[in-house]
């Protein structure tokens, strides 16, 4: 069996699902990628048990059919370093020894039955079925994962939450500190649904959904979800539980309001949170009219900084507090040139969101605060 392909699509399609295979798997067979030739096509499977990714190449020329299994990083290494030109496999069936030719060597190695990759099992009959523009996909996961947990009582929070209604679907993420909630009024459905995408497989859609263009077709029951892409497919196990009712802790009025330039106040965090303390990355941030003030101290070191900004606020002057680390992740997943953080007093959440919000869109992010001592 022989076939031939640019060596550049082959190792961008194997960097891309060298990610779903863990360092450590349960069965041996998972370390491979299995390669499957017919009609043409090759189609390239990894896989970690739970997440499964697909993606198809076009053979440039083709003899038989056949499927093997090839280690990922014999492949992956040694295909990486190779300019663009034509790659040949010959591939012998009977004893799964593989021969790589390209233009100035040749690779020779020995690859795995294919009979015992694991499949993946089909969805049940009650399925729902989305679909969503890949942009819009990825710029939701984008803004929502660095607000998920890592949660071993609570796993539930440690993914990315599908909340699907007749007027919108909203994506959602927390921590209990931290909250991140996208709403997108272009993708309705019918009959209200959900599901919870865990963090790997985000991760891996977000990866992918960089240089896609098109729609994303998810289609989802209570255990698993069969992602569709342009160029491939994403099978993945959801996180089973029910999700924390996200809506009852947004606060429904705050009335003060500082409107600032986002990236100042990115720089200016990023700037002052080197001189808090380690544990505690405390930033103070007081405002009063036309004035913020950044600030930050670690008593134990007797380091100190403070930055002033000129922004616009309405209300009353506040000081408050808010972990810093927090509070720069927050800033730096909105893209708006402002932002509007919405305050009520030093013990209740705050809520960022941008000036101008994206089309379609209502983007939301609440804060806890880190109660001052003063």
């Amino acid at each position: 069996m022989r076939f031939t392909l640019s060596s550049t699509a082959l190792s961008s399609s194997l960097s891309q699902l060298a990610r779903v295979i863990n360092s450590k798997n349960s069965l041996a067979i998972l370390d491979c990628i299995l390669f499957q030739i017919h009609d043409g096509q090759l189609v390239l499977t990894a896989s970690d048990s739970e997440n499964t990714m697909k993606t198809s190449l076009q053979l440039d020329e083709y003899e038989g059919e056949a499927d093997i299994c090839i280690p990922s990083r014999t492949i992956l290494d040694s295909v990486k370093e190779l300019p663009e030109q034509p790659l040949t496999f010959e591939v012998n069936t009977a004893d799964y020894t593989i021969q790589v030719s390209y233009q100035n060597g040749v690779y020779h190695f020995t690859g795995v039955d294919a009979q015992d990759y694991p499949m993946t099992q089909p969805l049940s009959d009650e399925s729902t079925i989305v679909t969503m523009d890949s942009a819009v996909l990825y710029n939701n996961i984008n803004r929502s994962l660095f607000a998920t947990a890592q949660e071993e009582l609570h796993p539930v929070m440690n993914g990315i939450y599908f909340d699907m209604t007749e007027e919108c679907v909203s994506i959602v993420a927390t921590d209990g500190k931290k909250l991140v909630r996208n709403k997108n009024f272009t993708v309705k459905v019918e009959t209200p649904s959900s599901f919870i995408l865990p963090k790997k497989p985000a991760t891996l859609l977000k990866n992918v959904l960089t240089k896609e263009t098109g729609e994303v077709i998810i289609k989802f029951d209570s255990r698993s979800a069969v992602i569709s892409f342009p160029d491939g497919v994403l099978v993945c196990r959801l996180l089973d539980g029910r999700y924390p009712k996200y809506n009852s802790v947004i606060p429904k009025n705050n009335p003060n309001q500082l409107t600032v330039d986002r990236r100042t106040l990115l720089s200016a965090l990023r700037r002052v949170l080197p001189f808090a303390s380690e544990s505690s990355q405390l930033v103070r941030l007081h405002t009063e009219i036309g004035k913020l003030e950044v600030s930050s101290e670690d008593i134990d070191f007797s380091t100190s900084a403070k930055e002033n900004i000129t922004c616009e606020y309405v209300g009353i002057p506040m000081s408050i507090g808010f972990k810093g680390s927090s509070l720069t992740d927050i800033l730096g997943s909105l893209d708006s040139d402002e932002v509007v953080i919405e305050l009520a007093d030093p013990s209740r959440a705050g809520v960022v969101v941008p000036a101008v919000q994206p089309e379609n869109e209502e983007v939301l992010m609440l804060i806890m605060p880190v109660l001052l001592n003063d």
